[in-house]
């Protein structure tokens, strides 16, 4: 039986079971791994995933286009921000994208810290897909939430808890993590209405503060994006099965 771990938050990751012989599947539900998802799901040739804005800035100096931003702003030589539905066919289709963004990029540097055999990218767009390769690669998973600066974030757990779910289901898996179990819990008690259970989250009311709104229901909506986002090397792209 391969294993399930869960991380609720970067500040926690130095405690994690789990070294070299798993996958790592990074979250950051509201925005970046849904957005990184929508855009390779749109054709994008690659993502280019950095974790400060000096080295965004260098590759915009290159001529690479930049998207990002940092505490609900996108910076000032970004070509658009961190919204899903900014990362449309038009602009992205064929083109190698650099992002940062407040959480989830960082996490992703993070992840490689723990040796996984691979990086992925998850989010509600992708579930059903990602969930099917992971049950097909045969290997433990280690889901890993961006959370928001080291806190956990409620709609990245509630993420957790819908892959940990459907990886049990497979019969291949078990969880004896507190912090999957915990994932589990709030899953089944979000699952009947998401978007709505979704209220709760305060990043939801932090970005509507800043009228940032507008990507809440494509968010919460499954599997919209059937990509299994990977990173290679220092890129992302997509799994072809």
């Amino acid at each position: 039986m391969q294993k399930i771990e869960t991380i609720l938050t970067p500040a926690l990751f130095p405690f994690r079971t789990m070294n070299d012989t798993h996958i790592c599947v990074v979250n950051d539900i509201l925005r970046a791994t849904t957005s990184i998802c929508t855009a390779i799901s749109n054709g994008a040739k690659a993502i280019i995933p950095v974790k400060t804005i000096e080295q965004a800035k260098e590759y915009k100096d290159k001529g690479y286009l930049v998207a990002g931003e940092r505490i609900e702003k996108t910076f000032p030589f970004a070509d658009w921000g961190n919204s899903a539905l900014e990362f449309t066919k038009e602009r992205v289709c064929g083109n190698e994208i650099v992002h940062s963004t407040t959480n989830g990029t960082v996490a992703i540097s993070i992840a490689r810290e723990g040796n996984p055999q691979e990086i992925v990218i998850g989010a509600f767009c992708n579930l059903s897909f990602l969930s099917d390769y992971l049950v097909a690669k045969g290997k433990d998973v280690q889901i890993f939430c961006s959370g928001w600066k080291n806190t956990p974030a409620l709609e990245d757990t509630v993420f957790a808890g819908a892959l940990a779910e459907k990886l049990l289901q497979s019969g291949k898996f078990e969880n004896k993590n507190d912090s999957t179990n915990l994932a589990l819990a709030l899953w089944r008690e979000a699952k009947s209405d998401l978007r709505a259970y979704m209220e709760k989250a305060s990043h939801i009311h932090r970005l509507r503060k800043y009228h940032m709104d507008d990507v809440f229901d494509y968010t919460f909506q499954i599997d919209t994006c059937n990509v299994v986002p990977k990173l290679e090397q220092n890129k992302i792209v997509g799994v072809v099965q």
